[in-house]
């Protein structure tokens, strides 16, 4: 007798058939933002929501979004700018929203989510400039997650943090 094999999770763009409904990470305003939100900026292009499917294709065991943004050169370490040009903002990826559902949760599911985001936007550099991601980490739980992936706190903002692309090509070459 062969044991079934667990499904291989799949992270795809929000669609409508995904029951945002029954998400809860005990976050709420990222509980608020899959079930209320998620499909509104998905449609004005605001964020890209992706989700990774749970026991079955409709739930979400976990979420994130991503979005361009631009972060001041004056917030990056010197070791960072002295390889870039010299203009004011430069342009990057913004992880705003990454959860697990608290069903989900301790199975590895926000590295998988993580990854798939930097393997995502390191993609997108092949047609829209970024020099980074940035994420906004909620509380020290979060930024110490982020941390462990090489993230690093931009000058001044102890929970805004960014990984160069440089890092994020060497994490997929390696």
């Amino acid at each position: 007798m062969s044991v079934p094999s667990s499904p291989k999770p799949v992270i795809e763009p929000l669609g409508k058939h995904h029951d945002r409904t029954a998400f809860g990470c005990d976050v709420e305003a990222l509980d608020h933002y899959i079930r209320k939100q998620a499909g509104q900026d998905t449609k004005k292009k605001v964020a890209a929501t992706f989700v990774l499917s749970g026991d079955t294709p409709a739930s979400i065991a976990g979420y994130y979004t991503l979005s361009s943004t631009s972060v001041n050169v004056g917030e990056l370490p010197d070791r960072i700018t002295a390889k870039l040009p010299r203009y004011p903002l430069m342009p990057a990826t913004l992880i705003g929203r990454l959860a697990v559902d608290r069903h989900y949760q301790g199975r590895g599911y926000g590295e998988l989510l993580l990854v798939d985001a930097l393997r995502r936007s390191l993609i997108s550099t092949e047609q829209i400039g970024s020099v980074a991601v940035i994420v906004d980490a909620m509380d020290d739980k979060a930024k110490a997650f982020y941390e462990h992936f090489q993230f690093v706190p931009l000058v001044n903002h102890s929970h805004r943090l960014f990984l160069p692309m440089a890092v994020i090509k060497a994490y997929f070459t390696e």
